[in-house]
């Protein structure tokens, strides 16, 4: 049925930022000019995890994934002719999101903003990264204590402000069932809700979880998307009512924002990923009874690298189409009274429930996170085996693979490469930032917030008062580190082989008969070096390698290249395998590479998996890198052959 009054549009967001501030900067007012209404900002990995420009660890990962902010001067220029009290800005930032928040409200400071007035959203989730995207800093418990201090800060001092940002879109990425991204997202906030409760007087907690918000993933297969949409409605609604006493609707409502699915885009027929992106979109959008607040879309060729700002601008113009060519928000819900909808939401609802009280049974999110992150690399590689199988088709991977050349993929390759030369001059500007400042402030500074941390208090004033004065995101975060300690999430790989063997006899068998040329059991360390903690890759090598028999090695994310060095030595590995999404690929396969020939390893072979361009994997083959794999090499099990060819002493005698 039509409406007389035609709804508002949703935020149209790009989710953008490399560089460097002044450069991210110029995008966002670009972006704006051309019709966005709301700002989503991506963080470089280093301002993520909690180190400056100039850490060992930061090498070759500034300004890749996103916007490195190291402090005051970075923000500013992040922000400089956009006033922040008539923006609407989505920060996605977790470990150091009370940083991150205290800077922005430091530059509106500066800018005569009313900070009582600003809008916006940090993630602030970390209990989805132990799971699923690695950027955590410090343990579960003063993590989410650190959740709550940012939560009753904004409650108390900026109250328009969303302080957390449930994120179920990484739950998707690695591999999770509709039932299981449901459960986790919901578990993850009713830990947040449980956290917050006795900081507030009881007739201030319905507003405080009001402003609880979340951000989903949407995936291809739309009916049951949109479905498990209605569902997040249902449960959430029916979480603060039963378990919380929320009575007013108004509070209860779901509040979400949207990224649509990165996951199936592919590298293969890289155009066809625009219907795939338009598709998955309208998941979101065309159920007005659980339509999105705000969207971001992915563009066509994120398989390959960095998005260039007309991909950007056609993804955004995607959105504009819908939201005002059609007739979309003129009509009522479209799927009110549907048998098949609602016979779809409550199997989803009662999966929910099932795995929501199984957690609950281990004490909550929290105390499941080693739970849920087997769950999640379960499910990924059964997802993954359905494509191998052809159960499930992805068109131009594993059926219909030949096709014409992608005309959109020019002469620069179709993406945007961050020029070298940054990462120096980020470095340089850092340099005279710290020279400029006044160091006893600064000192001071950090006492206050290492006291207030340590103390329990609440951390976001002195974190405030620390960005005034020109701290950095690495000193800020050394305290949170000397004060909590750091933390190292669960891998989700054990060592016991799953069930999931049926179709590996044959590479089982090439792997007993190497290892017994070998002397011992076939050794594989997989290992992902820098900052990236995009783990879903690397576990399922991991998995399906233990799986063919082989003895693996696999100890997560964020290490250096020396710390892998060194294993593969102690480990007598007889292949290395590195994992690097990120873009820094060349500098650290580089370092790893040179450490390996100065440990006499210059022997032991190397693979490389990423988002690799050809160029690139050209110069790493150069470097003498075996073999390199990308997203369009989805058969795990010609990559087993491969390692077990490339063992083999017998193999490596005939070359």
């Amino acid at each position: 049925m039509s409406q007389t009054q035609k709804d508002r549009p949703w935020l149209i967001r790009t989710y953008a930022g490399h560089s460097t501030a002044k450069a991210s900067n110029a995008l966002y007012r670009a972006n704006l000019a051309k019709g966005q209404t709301g700002l989503s900002v991506a963080f470089d990995l280093p301002t993520q995890t909690g180190y400056d420009s100039d850490h060992i660890l930061a090498r070759g990962e500034v300004g890749k994934v996103g916007v490195p902010v190291s402090h005051l001067g970075d923000m500013r220029a992040l922000f400089a002719d956009i006033p922040l009290d008539q923006m609407n800005t989505s920060m996605t930032i977790n470990a150091t999101a009370p940083w991150l928040l205290s800077l922005y409200i430091a530059v509106a400071e500066e800018q005569g903003a009313d900070v009582t007035a600003l809008q916006g959203t940090v993630q602030n989730d970390l209990i989805k990264e132990y799971l699923s995207r690695g950027t955590y800093i410090c343990p579960p418990k003063p993590s989410l204590k650190m959740i709550g201090d940012v939560a009753e800060y904004c409650y108390k001092n900026v109250p328009k402000w969303n302080p957390m940002n449930v994120c179920s879109y990484h739950l998707q990425e690695a591999g999770a069932t509709p039932q299981q991204e449901l459960a986790f997202a919901l578990a993850t906030a009713t830990a947040v809700l449980d956290e917050l409760k006795p900081r507030v007087a009881p007739e201030d907690f319905p507003a405080l979880a009001g402003r609880i918000s979340f951000f989903v993933n949407a995936g291809i297969r739309f009916v049951t998307e949109m479905c498990k949409m209605r569902a997040f409605v249902d449960l959430w609604d029916e979480i603060l009512e039963t378990r919380y006493g929320v009575s007013d609707p108004k509070y209860r409502r779901f509040r979400y924002g949207v990224q649509v699915n990165s996951l199936g885009l592919t590298e293969q027929q890289p155009e066809n990923n625009v219907y795939r992106i338009l598709i998955e979109m309208l998941a979101v959008t065309l159920s007005k009874k659980a339509r999105a607040r705000a969207v971001q879309l992915p563009a066509w060729n994120e398989a390959l690298g960095l998005p260039r700002p007309w991909d950007q601008q056609w993804s955004m113009r995607m959105q504009q189409i819908l939201a005002y060519e059609t007739d979309l928000l003129e009509f009522d819900d479209l799927f009110d009274g549907n048998p098949a909808v609602d016979a779809k939401v409550e199997a989803l609802k009662d999966g929910a429930r099932h795995e929501l009280a199984n957690i609950d049974s281990m004490g909550g999110a929290v105390d499941a996170i080693e739970y849920m992150k087997a769950r999640l690399v379960d499910s990924n590689a059964e997802r993954l085996g359905r494509i191998e199988r052809n159960d499930t088709i992805v068109v131009g991977v594993n059926r219909w693979q030949e096709g014409e050349p992608s005309p959109l993929q020019t002469e620069d390759g179709g993406i945007m490469v961050v020029d070298p030369a940054v990462e120096a001059e980020q470095i340089s500007r850092l340099k005279e930032w710290r020279n400029a400042r006044d160091a006893d402030a600064v000192k001071e500074a950090l006492a206050n917030l290492r006291a207030a941390a340590a103390e329990g208090r609440n951390v976001m004033e002195p974190s405030i008062a620390c960005a005034r004065v020109g701290v950095t995101t690495g000193e800020w975060a050394a305290q949170m580190r000397a004060v909590f300690g750091e933390y190292r999430g669960p891998t989700g790989v054990s060592a016991n082989p799953s069930n999931m063997t049926e179709g590996l006899d044959d590479i089982r068998a090439a792997v007993d008969t190497v290892s017994d040329r070998l002397g011992r059991r076939l050794k594989f360390l997989v290992g992902k070096p820098g900052l990236d903690g995009h783990s879903n890759g690397a576990e399922q090598i991991a998995f399906r390698a233990r799986d063919c028999g082989m003895d693996i090695g696999y100890a997560g994310i964020r290490l250096t290249p020396e710390e892998i060095v060194r294993t593969a030595l102690e480990d007598e590995a007889h292949v290395v395998g590195l994992s690097i999404l990120s873009g820094s690929h060349m500098p650290l396969v580089e370092d790893l590479m040179a450490r390996m020939r100065e440990a006499g390893l210059g022997a032991v072979p190397v693979i490389v998996g990423g988002i690799i361009p050809e160029d690139d994997a050209r110069r790493l083959r150069e470097m003498g890198v075996a073999r390199v794999y990308t997203p369009k090499d989805f058969e795990l099990n010609t990559i087993m052959m491969d390692i077990v060819t490339l063992a083999d002493p017998q193999a490596v005698a005939a070359q």
